[in-house]
Parts: C-alpha cells; structure tokens; sequence
C-alpha cells in the first residue's frame, strides 16, 4: 500500500505537505503509510484516494501473476473504521486498477460509517446479505432488508446505518465513470 502510495503521489508531482492539504491528512500520517509503519483506517484510505484521484483498490493494487487466482477468506486484508464497528473486505484481487470493485462490508449493532463523496461518476450497487441497514445519500434514508439492494451515485456524502441489535452484512459493488490507470 505504501509503495503505491508513493508512486501515485511521485507520478502526480505532489509533495507530501500538498497531499496532506488536499487530503485532509496529516503529513506525518502520509509518510508513515508510505513507509510501511502504519496501516490506515477506511476513512484514511477514501480521503487519500478521493485527493490522488483514483478509485481505492489502486492504493491496494500489487503487482502479481496473472490467470486464476483463490482469495482465501483467512488470508483476506480487513479494513476497519477507527473504532472498528465497520469492517471492508476486498473480493477482487488487487493486481492491478480496476473500475469495478466487489467488497464484503460489516456494519456491527447500533453503530453507523460516513462515507466521503467517491470521485464523480461513482456509483455503489449494494444489497444486504443479513440485517437490517439504513442507507443515507444526501441526506434521504432508505431502509434495506435482507435481499434488498440499492443503486446509489456515490459522488456524494452518504452513510451505512445498522439500526439494530446484530451484525449487518452487505455485498457492495462500486463503479467509476472512468477506465484507471
């Protein structure tokens, strides 16, 4: 992740200090991700991306084989909120930028994740796997069930919200407007 971090923000001719202003993080923060010392939170990673202008998954991107490949879910990279009521969990592999990218999100009881505006054009196609989930865009809740889904642009704040007393699951396609690169 740090490499990537590295090489994106090298490739755009950014300093550190004109990454941290325009990501609304902190220097400091920026170069210990870039050095490997520190692992960020999901929110850390939508501003980083928001700011470089390139969808998440390209700061997670390594560089592997091509063909048929297994994501083992013991293996898997989970990201987490700071208080760690929301977990993400990849299920594409990170070989490379990808327009379309499929993760697993968990959303623990009571608790609630604000979500940063995506970079234009995005859009989330959600559906709930167990529980219940309030889904906020623009300030319009909608309440999902199992099996229900959602079709959202995500070039806007928004918000996932459990209103209950268990674990809600939810399967998140995101879409860019644009091929990455």
């Amino acid at each position: 992740m740090g490499t990537n971090l590295r090489r994106l923000r090298v490739h755009r001719g950014l300093s550190l200090d004109r990454l941290a202003k325009s990501s609304g993080v902190s220097r400091a923060m920026l170069s210990q991700v870039e050095l490997g010392r520190s692992t960020p939170t999901i929110n850390l990673l939508w501003r980083i991306a928001r700011a470089l202008e390139v969808p998440f998954s390209t700061l997670l991107t390594a560089n592997e084989p091509r063909g048929p490949r297994v994501l083992r879910r013991v293996e898997a990279k989970i990201l987490a909120s700071h208080n760690g009521s929301f977990t993400s969990r990849a299920l594409f592999p990170h070989d490379a930028p990808r327009r379309v990218e499929f993760y697993e999100l968990r959303l623990a009881p009571r608790s609630a994740e604000h979500a940063d505006p995506h970079p234009p054009g995005t859009t989330e196609n959600l559906v709930v796997y167990a529980g219940d989930v309030e889904i906020e865009v623009a300030g319009e809740r909608t309440l999902l069930r199992p099996g229900d889904s959602i079709l959202f642009q995500a070039d806007v704040a928004h918000a996932y919200l459990n209103p209950t007393d268990s674990e809600s699951v939810m399967f998140l396609v995101m879409t860019y407007a644009d091929s990455v690169g």
